[in-house]
C-alpha cells in the first residue's frame, strides 16, 4: 500500500507513525509534514488546506489510501474531491463535516434530533443583539464562534464582563477571521469531560479507547483555551454503565439522526461530552481525530491501522478488527512561550534523541521544521511526548521523564496531565 496522509501536526504524526507499522503499507507521503514525520514519511510542502494542489498531487502519486487529519481540508470538501475520482479516502464529506464547520449547525442537529446536550440561547451575527442577550443568561455561559478558529473559538465566561470582552473580539474586532463572524450562547454544564471517538461508516461504529484532554494552558485549568495541552488514556475512564449509556443516547441517535438528515458520514467521528449528573451530555463534534487525544489512542491501538482504514474507504469496514491495549497512555504537549497569544519560533530544540529512548516514550512532532543540521520550534503546540505502561501513573511519570529531557527557550508545559488521577494510588501501583 501507499498512503497518503494530510496534515502536519501531532495528530498526523501519529497516524504516520502508527500506519507505518502495518507489514502491507510500503510509502507514506504526508503533507505537509513537519520535522518529525519527515523521519518516517516524505514529507510534500503542500497546505492541507489547499484542495486543488493535494488532487494534483494524488493524481500524480496515486495512493492506494488517504488519510485526512485536519478539519479545514474536510470542511473544504477534500474528501468529495476524491471520492468524485474513486479514490480510497477515510473522512467524512463536506455536508457531514458541517458538524464541527458550523457549532450552529451542530446544536441544532443535536436539539432536533433529541440527543442530550446542554440548552442554547441564541445565535448572533451582530454585537449589539449579542449584547443584550447577555442580559437573560444564566452564568456560567459559554460563548461559541460558529466556524472554525483552531481550537480558540470557544470560551466559558463566568461573567459578563468576560462575555462581553470575548463577544467584541469576535464579533466586532474580527480576531477569529470568518468562522466569528456568527456565535452562539448556550448554558454551562458541570461534570468531568471526556473525549468519545468513534470509526464509522455511517451504520456500524467501533468506540476508540477512551481519552480526556487539558484544554487550559496552565495548571489547574487556569488560562485562556488552547488546542490542547494534553490528554490521556486509560479503561477507567470509561465503565461499562457508562459506555452503555453513551452508545444508547448518543452514538446511536447521532448516526440515526444523520441518516435521517440524508447525510452518509464516514470516518472518525470525535463526540466531546461533559459527564454531568444527568447523564453524558454532548458538548461539540469533531469531524475528525483530535489532537492531543490522537497520540495517546495510537498507542494504545493494537491492530493494523491502514488495513482497517482502506477496509473502511473501500466500503467493507469490520469493527471487529479494531483492537486496543489493555495498558495505559499519556500525552503531555510542550508548548512555545506565550501560546496561545504570540509566540516566536525558529528556537533550537535540545534533548530529542534523550527523550526518544526513555523506554515506552515517543516523541510526536507538531510545530517543528529542520532547518540545516538543527531541528527548531515552527508553532504554538512543539511536540506531544506520548507514554504507554501498564498503568497510568507509570505511563504519566515516563512521559515527564522524556519532558525533562528536552529543552528550548521559552519552553512551556503542563505539569498537572492527569490531574484526575490519584497519584497515590500511582505510587501503590508501583508498589
Amino acid at each position: 500500500m501507499k498512503i497518503l496522509v494530510i496534515g502536519g501536526g501531532g495528530r498526523e504524526h501519529a497516524l504516520t507513525w502508527k500506519l507505518k507499522q502495518s507489514a502491507k503499507v510500503q510509502k507514506i507521503w504526508c503533507a505537509p509534514g513537519n520535522a518529525g514525520i519527515a523521519q518516517e514519511a516524505e514529507s510534500m510542502a503542500i497546505e492541507a488546506g489547499d484542495v486543488a494542489a493535494l488532487v494534483a498531487f494524488a493524481k500524480k502519486v496515486r495512493p492506494d489510501l488517504t488519510v485526512v487529519g485536519p478539519e479545514l481540508p474536510l470542511v473544504s470538501g477534500l474528501t468529495d474531491e476524491f471520492r468524485k475520482r474513486n479514490w480510497a479516502v477515510v473522512g467524512p464529506s463536506r455536508q457531514a463535516a458541517q458538524l464541527e464547520g458550523s457549532k450552529i449547525f451542530a446544536k441544532e442537529f443535536l436539539l432536533r434530533h433529541k440527543i442530550p446536550t446542554a440548552g442554547m440561547y441564541g445565535a448572533y451575527s451582530n454585537a449589539a443583539e449579542a449584547f443584550a442577550a447577555l442580559e437573560a443568561v444564566k452564568y456560567p455561559v459559554v460563548i461559541k464562534a460558529d466556524g472554525l478558529c483552531a481550537g480558540k473559538g470557544v470560551l466559558v465566561a463566568q461573567d459578563a464582563v468576560t462575555a462581553r470582552d470575548f463577544l467584541e473580539r469576535s464579533l466586532t474586532k474580527k480576531e477569529f477571521g470568518p468562522g466569528g463572524e456568527r456565535v452562539m450562547l448556550e448554558e454551562g454544564l458541570a461534570g468531568d469531560e471526556l473525549s468519545f471517538i468513534i470509526l464509522t461508516d455511517g451504520e456500524r461504529f467501533v468506540a476508540l479507547p477512551p481519552t480526556r484532554d487539558h484544554k487550559r494552558v496552565f495548571d489547574n485549568n487556569e488560562g485562556p483555551n488552547t488546542g490542547g495541552m494534553g490528554a490521556y488514556s486509560t479503561d477507567t475512564l470509561l465503565p461499562d454503565e457508562l459506555r452503555e449509556a453513551v452508545v444508547r443516547t448518543i452514538v446511536e441517535p447521532t448516526l440515526h439522526g444523520l441518516a435521517a438528515d440524508g447525510i452518509r458520514y464516514s470516518g472518525f467521528l470525535y463526540i466531546g461530552l461533559m459527564l454531568t449528573k444527568e447523564g453524558p451530555k454532548v458538548l461539540e463534534f469533531n469531524c475528525r481525530l483530535g489532537d492531543p487525544e490522537t497520540q495517546p489512542i495510537m498507542m494504545r491501538l493494537d491492530c493494523d491501522l491502514a488495513e482497517v482504514l482502506q477496509d473502511l474507504a473501500l466500503g467493507r469496514f469490520d469493527p471487529g478488527k479494531v483492537k486496543s491495549k489493555k495498558e495505559a497512555s499519556a500525552c503531555v504537549v510542550v508548548v512555545s512561550g506565550g501560546y496561545p497569544g504570540k509566540f516566536a519560533t525558529g528556537k533550537k530544540i535540545d534533548g530529542l534523541t534523550g527523550a526518544g529512548r526513555v523506554n515506552g516514550v515517543k516523541v510526536f512532532h507538531a510545530g517543528s521544521r529542520v532547518e540545516g543540521e538543527e531541528t527548531v520550534t515552527s508553532g504554538g503546540r512543539v511536540l506531544g511526548v506520548t507514554a504507554s505502561a501498564a498503568t497510568l501513573g507509570a505511563a504519566l511519570d515516563l512521559a515527564y521523564e522524556a519532558v525533562g529531557k528536552i529543552q528550548f527557550e521559552g519552553m512551556h508545559f503542563r505539569r498537572d496531565i492527569g490531574g484526575h488521577f490519584d497519584r497515590v494510588q500511582s505510587a501503590a501501583e508501583r508498589g
